[in-house]
């Protein structure tokens, strides 16, 4: 079967070796139990060759599967891959230095990988300022907006569970896990440093096949921090802010309604 490739003559310098680090670490997770993650077979500057991958009908098994797998590449939070070491939060994958990118391939967005001691810390600076200076910059919000987000910004410390890093997808949205007759693949990560529920939440933000039943399996398998529910809109933020910028429509409005929660 010929390889799936992913090529686009205007994406940024680094994107497609990104991609291919953050598959390739994620892979090492695997190899300990964690989610299958589709195989990278070549990368070169203009494109990225993937094996490609058969299609298949989601299954409650599949999904139970998924959330059992994906909780034990949470677990492998350090650089190296060493359980049990603590990883500041922010860094992309072992190997990777400099920033990555997070978004579509045809517009993708700078994604700050700078070390953080917290997930607080990371999250205001890395995530939530750019997100928001961009969309003000845009228009997409209005200096009222903004100012909202900087307020949940400033009391992230209240929503901070206090756990190690673990080693995320990092853009974990429905799109993003592929059905297949070996079970759920994860594929185009932004994988880095960050809080397991983060890609608990980019499951939920479109909807996903089982998705109670793989939340309930991964919750088995490495149990949640009380109040989990209650941060999901708030790890949504981020993405929620990036599809304004980039698609407008309600998107805005989500993001709002969303941090008004915690705001």
């Amino acid at each position: 079967m010929p390889p799936f490739r992913k090529a686009r003559a205007s994406a940024p310098d680094g994107y497609f070796a990104w991609e291919a680090a953050g598959l390739r670490w994620l892979a090492d997770a695997q190899a300990a139990g964690g989610a299958r993650v589709v195989e990278v077979l070549d990368v070169r500057p203009g494109h990225l060759d993937l094996a490609r991958l058969v299609l298949t009908t989601p299954t409650a098994a599949a999904a139970e599967d998924f959330g059992r797998r994906l909780a034990a590449t949470h677990r492998l939070s350090g650089r190296a891959g060493v359980q049990g070491e603590r990883a500041a939060y922010g860094p992309g994958p072992a190997g990777w230095d400099g920033d990555g990118f997070f978004g579509p391939l045809t517009d993708p967005l700078h994604l700050s990988l700078r070390p953080h001691p917290s997930w607080a810390g990371m999250y205001a600076a890395e995530r939530l300022a750019p997100i928001t200076r961009a969309c003000r910059d845009a228009g997409v919000f209005t200096p009222a907006d903004a100012a909202l987000l900087e307020r949940v910004a400033n009391r992230l410390t209240d929503h901070d569970t206090g756990e190690p890093a673990a080693r995320i997808h990092g853009d974990l949205w429905s799109g993003n896990v592929v059905w297949t007759s070996a079970g759920a693949t994860v594929i185009d990560p932004a994988a880095h440093h960050g809080h397991r529920e983060a890609d608990l939440a980019m499951l939920a933000l479109f909807g996903a096949p089982y998705l109670e039943t793989t939340l309930a399996a991964y919750d088995e398998a490495a149990p949640l921090a009380d109040g989990w529910r209650e941060r999901v809109a708030l790890h949504q933020l981020y993405p929620l802010g990036v599809h304004a910028l980039l698609f407008g429509g309600g998107y805005a409005a989500q993001t709002l309604a969303a941090a008004a929660r915690y705001g």
